[in-house]
């Protein structure tokens, strides 16, 4: 087990105590990674960077619990060091990313239509609520599953529920092996493929399309790859293309121009959007440059069964972010905010311009 570092939970406490008596908005912040996402970036920053450190690992249990704080940088070395691995790959962004950020976020990576997304591997948590409340919910084993969907429901609310303290995140074997192949065929060919390939017992662990090219990833024991890539055939390809793409630095993402939305739809979906795009997760995320107004992406998206939010790399918080709730959704969410932060004190108007 890896030494802990730093605990900071008091100071976390004192600090969301002291705010909601002054009912004083706070910004949770991790590496700042990730302060393009969402709507606005209001109050005071609280920051959870100091909490950081693995708590307990287990490498033959497959779990390990860290401090919200920890880089995912650091936390992948340690686990890369026992040959295991987060399952639904995460960005790093630079070494800045943080476990809490990273949950918060609910981000995931080429892997994740294979292995599962960030939700899926949260096994538990402790957090600090809008109340001031400690809370842990879920456990530290895989088989534990009390409290496990009030877990999951921390992944993907931008911080608006609680601040996250610890997490425990069931983790993976690194493969044996791992082969890029990539083909020369149009988005709808492309498409097509995958779909029959998804009926096949094939070690995918990637798959990607942009600009006339379709990317795979095999991952797995030598032999199943080996066996997968001569049936599927294709060039060999540089399995370095997947940690450019899951780190947004491919060229599609750095070189700029027209505004970047993620799209995320039924894998069949054929969105009539304009733009350049890039296909990942096997079809059912689709990165969109287009200079198409808010309200026609949004309406795009969700007719084909799916939904569209802003990811405006490196341009900074705020703006138009994500599409409208349906009402009956929404009331859900302001009937969520209201049991953890009834006084709307974190990350307020982030997610929602309700709350």
């Amino acid at each position: 087990m890896a030494a802990a570092e730093h605990d900071a939970s008091a100071d976390l406490l004192r600090a969301v105590k002291q705010a909601r008596k002054e009912k004083r908005a706070l910004r949770i912040r991790g590496g700042g990674s990730k302060d393009f996402l969402g709507r606005e970036l209001n109050g005071d920053v609280l920051s959870a960077v100091s909490h950081h450190g693995i708590t307990a690992y287990d490498p033959a249990e497959l779990v390990v619990t860290v401090r919200a704080g920890t880089s995912i940088a650091a936390l992948g070395a340690a686990l890369a060091a026992h040959r295991q691995m987060l399952g639904f790959e995460p960005p790093e962004f630079g070494g800045r990313a943080t476990v809490g950020g990273t949950v918060a976020s609910g981000l995931s990576g080429p892997r994740r239509p294979y292995a599962g997304g960030a939700r899926d591997f949260v096994l538990g948590l402790t957090c600090i609520t809008g109340k001031a409340q400690l809370l842990r919910f879920g456990g530290q084993v895989i088989k534990n599953v009390a409290g496990y969907d009030l877990s999951r429901l921390m992944a993907g609310a931008l911080g608006t529920l609680a601040v996250l303290c610890e997490v425990s995140l069931k983790v993976l074997p690194l493969p044996a092996a791992e082969r890029g192949l990539v083909f020369s065929v149009t988005r709808d060919a492309a498409l097509h493929m995958l779909a029959g390939w998804a009926r096949k017992p094939l070690p995918l662990s990637g798959a990607a399309h942009h600009d006339g090219l379709l990317h795979v990833r095999l991952s797995g024991a030598r032999s199943a790859v080996d066996a997968a890539a001569a049936a599927l055939g294709g060039d060999e390809d540089d399995v370095s293309w997947w940690q450019q793409l899951r780190e947004f630095e491919l060229p599609f993402f750095t070189a700029g121009g027209a505004p970047l939305w993620r799209v995320s739809l039924p894998p069949a979906a054929r969105p009539p959007l304009p733009g350049d795009s890039l296909v990942d997760w096997g079809g059912a995320q689709h990165w969109l440059r287009s200079e198409a107004d808010a309200a026609d992406i949004f309406t795009a998206a969700q007719n084909a069964g799916g939904h569209a939010v802003r990811f405006p790399l490196g341009e900074g918080g705020g703006g138009v972010y994500l599409s409208p709730l349906p009402p009956a959704l929404l009331q859900l969410h302001k009937k969520l905010k209201n049991a953890f932060d009834p006084d709307g004190i974190l990350n307020r108007g982030r997610l929602c311009a309700e709350f």
